[in-house]
């Protein structure tokens, strides 16, 4: 196999090799069923409680206040659906426009069952005004979920205060905070958040793996009915290997905060000042500094993102136009375009997020390939305005470039 050039590490990262070697006993020798009496389970069940102690030291909190997940969107819908359950009265929810689709979906679905659902905008730079979120809060107000770091263009929320807001009004907290493990530092006891959400594939354990972090004294409903498993907060047979894998990444994950914050962030640098010196007609979306140290997302006018992606990936690149839960939509970002992006500009913007397994040769690759691929798309369809006088059902016309079935024969002749 060719060498990989990885660049979309927002969207799942490798498994660490020490999460294999972790994993590998308890799917192999140590197979029992955790709930079991006998001391085959039994043994198995202490481990799973040492892997959610160094989860819960990933977030500085107390074990007892980890529940196990299958994912992230399982946890976002675990808090939202307790907050609901335990204040029936309350049927409000107060949320950001540039969620990840797994909180949005879910507040469409509440909208659908006659729960009233704010969504907030932001501003140009990705970045959200708190007094319009603390004007939002009601009476009836059971949630506000504000995710902590963007997974399109890494803008940082100021969750410390999100959570003030809302311990002052009596209101439930919850943040997505999927895109934070190794990238920043996460420290429950600094943060009035009732309910915190992860997964594990984001910071280098298996997909399929996730946790919920509940404030202790908080009360909770579980989504997931079933057995006594997590404490009665979700039911099901524990998945013991990915588990132990979770517990091993979150160990690693604290290892590598520095290096992510430092030799990680000077990639990201590097990458975007050049590509933003050398290409014209680049552009950065979202905030400079307010943002993941690995994150970088750039809007090439007059190109879909879908014919550079694709002429990347003929030579090894991998980077994406936004959130892999969205790819394949013909829509533009909603992220972007809540920022005030046209679709047009949307649909021409790229992602590229970095990790540690990121060095300076994948960026001098990526660096020597891009612009060759921007010019080429270019010179083969001149910038310009095309008026597209039928758009397939369900789609907007472009007003600027080519249209989908030009960039696919660009994308042809380009190969």
């Amino acid at each position: 196999m060719s060498k990989l050039y990885y660049f979309d590490a927002n969207a799942t990262t490798r498994v660490a090799p020490e999460v294999v070697e972790a994993m590998l006993p308890f799917l192999t020798d140590r197979w029992g069923n955790p709930s079991s009496a006998y001391t085959f389970g039994n043994q198995v069940a202490k481990h799973i409680e040492a892997a959610r102690a160094k989860a819960a030291a990933l977030l500085n909190a107390d074990p007892r206040e980890i529940v196990f997940t299958s994912c992230g969107t399982e946890s976002n819908n675990s808090a939202m659906h307790s907050a609901l359950m335990t204040n029936p009265a309350k049927r409000h929810v107060v949320t950001t426009a540039v969620e990840h689709s797994a909180t949005i979906k879910f507040c469409e679905h509440l909208q659908k069952r006659g729960y009233d659902v704010t969504f907030l905008p932001v501003e140009s730079d990705g970045s959200l005004d708190l007094r319009l979120l603390e004007k939002s809060v009601r009476p009836d107000t059971a949630i506000v979920s504000v995710m902590w770091a963007n997974n399109e263009t890494g803008v940082i929320f100021p969750i410390e205060e999100v959570g003030a807001i809302c311990r002052s009004q009596g209101v439930l907290c919850h943040t997505d905070a999927v895109q934070t493990p190794g990238k920043l530092k996460i420290d429950v006891q600094n943060l009035d958040v009732d309910f915190l959400s992860l997964s594990g594939h984001k910071f280098h354990s298996p997909k399929g793996i996730g946790l919920l972090y509940v404030r202790r004294r908080t009360r909770f409903v579980p989504y997931l009915i079933g057995g006594h498993q997590e404490r009665d907060r979700r039911g099901g047979t524990e998945n013991v290997p990915y588990i132990i894998g979770l517990g091993r990444a979150a160990e690693l994950a604290i290892e590598h905060l520095d290096e992510e914050s430092t030799r990680v962030r000077a990639l990201r640098d590097r990458l975007e000042d050049a590509v933003l010196r050398t290409i014209p007609g680049a552009s950065r979306n979202g905030a400079k500094e307010a943002r993941l140290p690995n994150t970088s997302n750039i809007a090439f006018d007059s190109l879909e993102a879908e014919a550079i992606l694709m002429l990347l990936d003929q030579v090894g690149i991998c980077a994406s136009s936004g959130s892999a839960c969205t790819t394949g939509s013909l829509e533009p970002s909603h992220v972007l375009v809540a920022m005030g992006l046209s679709p047009a500009r949307a649909r021409g913007s790229v992602r590229f997020s970095l990790g540690i397994d990121n060095m300076n040769e994948d960026v001098d690759y990526l660096l020597k390939h891009l612009p060759s691929i921007v010019a080429k798309l270019r010179t083969a369809s001149p910038a310009g305005p095309l008026e597209v006088k039928r758009p397939r059902r369900g789609v907007t016309a472009s007003t600027a470039g080519p249209t989908r079935r030009e960039e696919r024969k660009l994308r042809r002749e380009a190969a």
